[in-house]
């Protein structure tokens, strides 16, 4: 939906809405600087340019990553500039924002083959007629060991040291690697390179947006961007710790949607009003009448959760898809039959006896062997509804057709060649 008509005490309200800082005063400091900033670049007859960074840690987004392409979309929404950018520099070393050891550092390999589909995955939310997609090697590969000196100049050490993550590895006798210091330092520079007026991120992102971010343009005389700090995480599957990969707790935009559908069922109850509200959208009053009817019975937590899913499946996927994924979970969990098949999934045609291990493995239904032999030892794979007790079992030609599951939703059929 285009709003380019909005006032801009409209747009201010909108675009500040679920931001937080962790005092009033930043908040309305925040506030203040976007209206004036809307107000010259009217103006000047120009939209703002903003931005938010996203580093291919790995290849996939997750819907913790779409509350702050929800916020770039609303900017769209009111003409501004916005550009999605990937950080294929960034990201080799990779933000020690919110993590108490350092990253593993990813080769630039291993970043250009999780990058490739970002933009893809981007456009579920963003408008692509709208959408500028850059990559921030374009800036941070052709700087020296000078132009470093001179951006590191604009910093203490003083300040690095006084982030959360880094003070308690300091009290904990911990090591803080001299590289950490270069990820702050590397996304202020996006800012300079960019001439941002705005960059959006979420809490963890709080000191190398409002601190380094502001500071290095200022230092290099631009004017200091504004700071959209998203207020709220979306929990993960557990209901309790951020929507992250590297907890094994997200749910991937890339998942196949009957996958997506499920994992959302798995979340708790307790999670029901926050998915409604950073990924529907609902309204503060809608959620009250949520909680209300949770609350009091008249709503059934189940009932709600299957909507949801079905809507996000639909978002991210197809309507068309969500019914489908519906179809495949009453199959599965409602039909009332033990070990019940849903009539969709995959089929597999082996040429030779296999063992079901190397299958699993081949069809990547499990990680590794050391995964498929853990699932065996807690019954989590099964061989035609009956659970698999031997890792060296065989899948034979003359026994098919055999259907394999792993866990509750991962099914394979095997059939001959």
């Amino acid at each position: 939906m285009t709003t380019t008509n909005a006032t801009i005490d409209e747009q201010v309200e909108v675009l500040m809405s679920g931001a937080e800082y962790g005092d009033p005063e930043t908040y309305h400091a925040m506030k203040r600087e976007l209206r004036e900033r809307l107000v010259s670049a009217t103006a000047e007859g120009r939209p703002l340019r903003v931005y938010c960074g996203y580093d291919p840690r790995t290849s996939d987004l997750h819907l913790g990553h779409t509350i702050t392409m929800r916020k770039l979309r609303q900017f769209q929404d009111f003409g501004h500039d916005v550009t999605f950018l990937v950080g294929t520099f960034t990201s080799l070393i990779g933000d020690p924002s919110d993590k108490e050891s350092a990253r593993d550092q990813l080769t630039p390999q291993q970043v250009d083959d999780n990058a490739r589909t970002y933009a893809e995955q981007a456009f579920k939310i963003l408008d692509p007629a709208k959408t500028r997609v850059r990559r921030n090697d374009e800036w941070l590969s052709t700087l020296d060991f000078a132009d470093i000196i001179r951006l590191a100049s604009h910093f203490t050490v003083q300040q690095f040291l006084k982030r959360e993550n880094f003070s308690k590895r300091v009290n904990a006798e911990e090591a803080i690697y001299l590289h950490e210091f270069f990820y702050a330092l590397m996304q202020a520079y996006d800012a300079v390179a960019q001439e941002a007026d705005v960059q959006v991120g979420g809490q963890d992102q709080l000191f190398n947006i409002l601190v380094a971010g502001r500071k290095l343009q200022s230092g290099l005389g631009q004017k200091p961007q504004i700071a959209i700090i998203m207020g709220e995480s979306l929990p993960g599957t557990d209901g309790e710790i951020k929507m992250s990969k590297s907890l094994g707790n997200h749910i991937p935009l890339l998942g196949e949607a009957w996958d997506m559908y499920g994992k959302v069922m798995s979340l708790p109850d307790k999670a029901m009003p926050i998915y409604h509200k950073l990924i529907l959208g609902w309204s503060a009053e809608r959620l009250a009448e949520l909680e209300r009817g949770l609350a009091d019975g008249s709503l059934h937590p189940n009932e709600i959760k299957m909507s949801l899913a079905r809507e996000i499946v639909g978002i991210f996927h197809s309507p068309a898809d969500a019914e489908a994924a519906q179809k495949r979970w009453d199959d599965v969990f409602r039909s009332g039959k033990k070990d019940a098949v849903p009539d969709d999934i995959p089929q597999e045609a082996l040429t030779a006896d296999e063992k079901i291990v190397d299958v699993l493995r081949r069809l990547n239904m499990v990680k590794s062997g050391k995964e498929a032999k853990q699932l065996i030892d807690q019954g989590g794979i099964k061989r035609d509804g009956q659970p698999v007790d031997d890792a060296q079992a065989l899948v034979t030609l003359d026994e098919l057709p055999v259907v394999l599951q792993v866990g509750k939703r991962k099914f394979v059929r095997l059939v001959v060649d």
